[in-house]
């Protein structure tokens, strides 16, 4: 297989994953829609940053970066 594939392969399991993931959150959302403010589940409160979505995805880009980077010097050097 070549890179461009394996590139969309994954790209395609990261948004199937992302849009299960938002399925689930949204369907949790709509039991908490009756109270303001909710209580903070427990594990969110003792890892706020690795609960967080936006830095996984933070860190899964990075990861993605760095083996494109390092695939390209491997290719080439």
């Amino acid at each position: 297989m070549n890179m461009m594939m394996i590139l969309s392969v994954l790209v395609f399991l990261i948004s199937v994953v992302g849009l299960i993931y938002t399925y689930v959150v949204m369907k949790n959302q709509k039991y908490l829609q009756s109270e303001m403010d909710t209580k903070l589940n427990e594990r969110v409160q003792a890892h706020p940053y690795i609960r967080n979505p936006i830095f996984i995805a933070y860190i899964f880009v990075f990861l993605a970066f760095l083996a494109i980077i390092a695939y390209v010097a491997a290719l080439y050097y």
